[in-house]
């Protein structure tokens, strides 16, 4: 489970988080929504360990990411799938993950083949991805553990309604099998079709 409990987190006088609590549950799609720049990526990034609160908590399973043992195979995240390094192929990204975490090559390709990436595709380097490519290829990484909560920021830009049928399906099965998703997004008609419960946030505030 993710608790977010009385976050806040201001930059200079911007406050980007102010005073947010909510959870998000197993086996439940959990809708993370609002306009862009209204704190859902900070409080993603809070939950990642990646920014600092200045007060609240952000916990998962009752633990902050970093105490967490090898966190990657209980925690997949997806905050920018144009983050990776553009000079390596999609099968490099995904190796160098899996090693990280103690996981063998061959889960690699399982990966591969659930994201619908090919064998022509998994060689070609990041710089020639297309967005669709990169968010299928980040997804892929968030899952390359078989963790029990998934965190994705927008993953369906780029994708084409194809994809985003995919992406539905398959996070829908992650939660019915008992994993916890926390889906932020700024398209409600897209999330309202997934979701079992939608959180609404707006000028950092729930």
């Amino acid at each position: 489970m993710i608790a977010v409990e009385e976050l806040t987190k201001t930059y200079g006088t911007f406050r980007a988080v102010d005073d947010v609590s909510f959870v998000a549950r197993p086996g439940e799609v959990t809708g993370f929504l609002g306009p862009n720049g209204a704190g859902k990526s900070t409080t993603l990034r809070i939950l990642a360990g990646l920014t600092r609160p200045d007060r609240g908590t952000a916990t998962i399973g009752g633990r902050h990411l970093s105490e967490i043992p090898n966190p990657g195979r209980h925690v997949g995240i997806l905050l920018d799938a144009s983050a990776q390094h553009v000079g390596r192929t999609g099968r490099e990204v995904l190796t160098l993950a899996a090693r990280t975490i103690g996981l063998p090559d061959a889960r690699v390709d399982e990966m591969l083949a659930l994201v619908g990436l090919d064998a022509t595709e998994a060689r070609r380097r990041i710089r020639d991805y297309s967005l669709g490519m990169r968010q299928r290829l980040g997804i892929a990484q968030a899952l390359l553990g078989d963790p029990a909560v998934l965190i994705l920021d927008e993953p369906a830009n780029g994708l084409d309604p194809a994809g985003i049928r995919w992406m539905r399906t398959l996070l829908k099965g992650y939660a019915d099998r008992g994993g916890t998703v926390l889906l932020s997004s700024h398209l409600l008609n897209e999330v309202e079709l997934i979701a079992d419960e939608m959180i609404l946030i707006g000028h950092g505030r729930i």
